[in-house]
């Protein structure tokens, strides 16, 4: 059993690095996030300039 786990491994990483499988819903934001809203918190409102 251990041998066919290793060669199931082996296979899945050559598969890997020759076609990766890329997800790009991994790899954006999909707004501008907690960070920009507690900023725009944080800055004095246009009356006050």
């Amino acid at each position: 059993m251990k041998l066919l786990a290793h060669i199931k491994k082996t296979i899945l990483g050559i598969r890997e690095f020759i076609a990766p499988s890329y997800r790009p819903e991994r790899h954006y934001m999909r707004g501008p996030g907690p960070a920009c809203a507690r900023a725009k918190r944080l800055e004095p409102s246009a009356s006050f300039r």
